[in-house]
């Protein structure tokens, strides 16, 4: 038996100040603040000093490995006990080169194919329990999260753009969240009065989605493509 260990991150390498600051302001608010979610990066360390995860590339597999809390493509939040597997070291190796060969970087997508799915299926082929539903909540808006990028025209075809339109998408299907556990008007309420503050949707948010809530900052180098997404750097892959 070995201990599985998840290693959570904030994601803040889009090349933008404001959107990593957004990003950070998410992630303090939703998952610090009320609980339920933000926009993380997630790797799995079983057996030895490294960390398995998975990413874009245009070529090869998307899996690869760091040294576990080390990732320099993102800022370290936590880790997570998820459990012991039963498996030897060789069975586990023989699983990463499984996935290794069944996901492949350029199949990667922010909504259904992103490193949290990956680490979900990994720790089911390790027999431990699956992430945290907050570690990977914005995604699993899942059909009306890719029926707003279908309408507004967004391709998620580097992970600097998916990030950045995840950071809005991500605000508001969390925010809608939370409007069911504030009252609206109250001082505490993200809903309240304050012009600076989001408007929260009532029980029809998933249908207003788009056209409601506040928008985080977005970079004007996406807009110009100025600067392109630092590739992850050269890691070792199975």
């Amino acid at each position: 038996m070995t201990e599985v260990t998840l290693h959570v991150y904030d994601i803040t390498n889009t090349g933008s100040d404001n959107t990593n600051n957004t990003i950070v302001q998410i992630n303090r608010i939703f998952k610090d603040g009320v609980g339920i979610g933000g926009i993380f990066h997630s790797a799995v360390q079983v057996y030895g000093e490294d960390e398995w995860s998975f990413g874009f590339c245009e070529q090869g597999s998307g899996v690869f490995s760091c040294p576990a809390k080390k990732n320099p493509m993102y800022t370290y939040r936590e880790c997570i006990v998820l459990g012991k597997t039963s498996l030897s070291k060789s069975k586990v190796n023989q699983i990463l080169r499984e996935l290794s060969r069944e996901w492949p970087g350029n199949c990667y997508d922010l909504l259904s194919k992103n490193c949290n799915h990956f680490c979900n299926d990994f720790c089911e082929r390790l027999g431990v329990s699956k992430l945290p539903g907050w570690v990977n909540r914005f995604a699993n808006a899942g059909d009306t999260a890719v029926e707003i990028a279908e309408t507004t025209a967004m391709r998620f075809r580097l992970a600097k753009t998916e990030i950045v339109t995840a950071s809005k998408v991500a605000y508001r299907f969390l925010a809608g969240i939370t409007s069911n556990n504030t009252t609206p008007g109250s001082p505490d309420s993200l809903g309240g009065t304050n012009r600076n503050t989001p408007r929260l949707q009532q029980p029809a948010w998933f249908k207003n989605l788009v056209s409601a809530g506040a928008k985080p900052s977005t970079s004007t180098t996406l807009e110009n493509g100025d600067n392109q997404i630092q590739k992850p750097p050269q890691q070792r892959r199975v």
